[in-house]
């Protein structure tokens, strides 16, 4: 059985040597740098409208664009 997400739960992770901080709340998710304070939120509304995959989409297109841009 599920437990209910009434408040914020924070956890250390390790991304290629790196430490993180992950916040998971009922808004949201967020991850930042250990010792920071800028770092990347969404909020679980956006994660499930599919919105989000939709901005990395575009991300990536643009990204493709800009390389092809270059070579040109």
């Amino acid at each position: 059985m599920a437990t209910r997400l009434d408040k914020t739960v924070k956890h250390e992770l390790e991304l290629g040597g790196k430490l993180y901080t992950v916040s998971v709340s009922p808004a949201g998710v967020r991850i930042v740098p250990k010792g920071g304070r800028k770092g990347y939120e969404m909020s679980w509304q956006t994660l499930l409208s599919g919105e989000a995959e939709l901005r990395r989409d575009l991300n990536m297109s643009l990204d493709m664009y800009d390389a092809l841009r270059r070579t040109e």
